[in-house]
């Protein structure tokens, strides 16, 4: 089996991307190849076939390679909390909460257990292990907490991938301070650097890759031009960096940005229509007029309504719902949305009970059971499924919450769904409120509610018979493959013993 460790010099340099596309590569040169991150921290995740959670980063990654996403692809998942706390999520399961302090102590010889064990069943499958870092390989004061760098390079001796931001300026500096850092038995793992995002004429680099590869002894393999394709991003600082200009969209439609944003990749099918404008607006912002209003998922849903609360963003949506406005709730943005979350137990900190946004006839109960499972549902609810065919109201999704919902006004509400603890409809207003991530992946369902909002704007509807956005995704990691494959050299890589 071989192994290819892909780090970077800071965090954002572009591994993500960088082991999706060599993952589809190997793939599309018949190799069997399968990604890997030991420790990934993202409030965006997956849950996989089996009802365990992984981060979303890997997920695409396994379907670049051909492969269902399995949990072994990421063994240990660190879902921020706020106040410098995480929940812990190992082998695909939450099993605690910790503080960055405690970490080492509490976790670190479980955690290296449970990658070297998810390693062992990968290499009895695979001819390739495509090993994703995370920020940083040469953070000294962090090094002997290090699982998902080095440390699983030197496990797996395998050739490592240096990737370097050029974008943001000083790259020769990031290549040569983090060789400078690492150790020599690190050192010696590196076959190759890559400059990532580069914005120019290569004849003006090989002055400084004549440089570097004299200094260092490490040829630059590839010099990746600045991509306009991107895949999923991996935390909520990308939103702002990969926001599309879209001058002829004739629909606007508001994400809210909560504080602790929680799998925003249900927005990226949306972000991929043509006629969606999509604006991720800040709790301190004014919210405008837009067509809808998403107020998404989130990992603190009491202290992100709170902050909803203090910065009068509340008062905005409420003023939006009387207006007529439609309002979608997915998940945290389901439990907001409704009368009161209590948390007896203290899940998400404080014990309590809660006033929501009084949108929805709703109550939620925290639990510490955590709901991680796939789903397919009928749509039920007629103004999103009279428009399709049986086969299309068909949806497919997948849960992840903790918290029970129930209706506190079953007269004033329709079940969205065959299955009514799912989701709910206002009968009055265009409120809606689901527990399914993903729902926009399913291609018609997602064009009938565009449609909806276009008859408000006496738009012309949308054809609501398209592909699914796996379609889509597919057809992005090849454009992002076909992309980078002509100037990423692997070849040092495949002959490294």
């Amino acid at each position: 089996m071989g192994a290819i460790m892909v780090v970077g010099t800071t965090s954002h340099a572009g591994k993500s991307i960088m082991a999706a596309a060599i993952c589809r590569m190997l793939k599309r040169q018949g190799h069997r190849v399968t990604p890997f991150k030991g420790q990934n921290m993202a409030l965006n995740a997956y849950v996989t076939n089996a009802g365990d959670e992984m981060g979303h980063a890997q997920a695409v990654q396994a379907w670049a390679a051909g492969l269902e996403p399995r949990v072994e692809m990421n063994p240990i998942l660190l879902k921020p909390q706020g106040d410098m706390t995480s929940q812990v999520i190992l082998n695909g399961k939450a099993v605690g909460k910790t503080q960055a302090a405690d970490y080492y102590q509490d976790y670190f010889d479980r955690g290296w257990q449970a990658i070297t064990e998810a390693l062992a069943k990968l290499q009895q499958e695979f001819d390739w292990i495509v090993c994703e870092g995370a920020g940083s390989p040469a953070e000294i004061n962090l090094k002997h907490r290090d699982l998902t760098n080095m440390r699983v390079a030197k496990h797996l001796n395998a050739a490592t991938l240096l990737v370097a931001d050029i974008d943001r300026g000083g790259v020769f500096a990031h290549i040569v301070g983090t060789l400078e850092l690492l150790d020599p038995d690190e050192r010696a793992l590196i076959r190759g650097f890559v400059i990532n995002k580069f914005r120019g004429q290569r004849s003006l680099l090989e002055s400084g890759i004549t440089w570097l590869e004299d200094r260092t002894g490490i040829p630059v393999v590839g010099v990746i031009p600045w991509l306009e394709q991107s895949l999923p991003a991996e935390d909520s600082l990308d939103l702002f960096e990969r926001r599309r200009t879209k001058p002829n969209a004739e629909l606007t439609i508001a994400v809210i940005r909560l504080s602790r944003i929680s799998n925003f990749t249900d927005f990226d099918p949306l972000e991929a229509e043509p006629s969606v404008r999509l604006q991720f607006v800040s709790p301190h912002q004014s919210l405008g007029q837009p067509d809808a209003v998403i107020v998404p998922g989130s990992k603190t849903t009491i202290a992100d309504l709170q902050q909803l609360q203090a910065t009068g963003m509340a008062d905005q949506l409420q003023a939006y719902s009387r207006a007529g406005g439609m309002i979608l709730g997915i998940c945290g943005g389901l439990q907001m949305l409704g009368q009161t979350i209590a948390d007896p137990d203290g899940t998400e900190g404080q014990p309590g009970k809660f006033s929501g946004l009084g949108l929805l006839p709703l109550q939620t109960t925290m639990t510490a059971d955590k709901v991680t499972r796939q789903r397919q549902v009928q749509i039920t609810f007629p103004p999103y499924g009279s428009s399709l065919s049986t086969e299309d109201r068909l949806v497919r999704g997948y849960e992840i919450h903790q918290g029970q919902t129930i209706v506190l006004q079953p007269e004033a509400v329709q079940a969205w769904f065959d299955d009514p603890e799912l989701g709910v409809a206002s009968c009055q207003q265009p409120i809606l409120g689901t527990y399914l991530h993903g729902l926009f992946n399913n291609g018609p369902w997602r064009r009938a509610w565009l449609n909806q909002l276009r008859v408000q704007k006496n738009l012309s509807p949308l054809l609501v018979d398209v592909p699914d956005y796996e379609v889509y995704r597919e057809h992005m990691l090849d454009q992002v493959t076909d992309a980078i494959a002509p100037h990423l050299n692997l070849q040092p890589f495949m002959d490294s013993p």
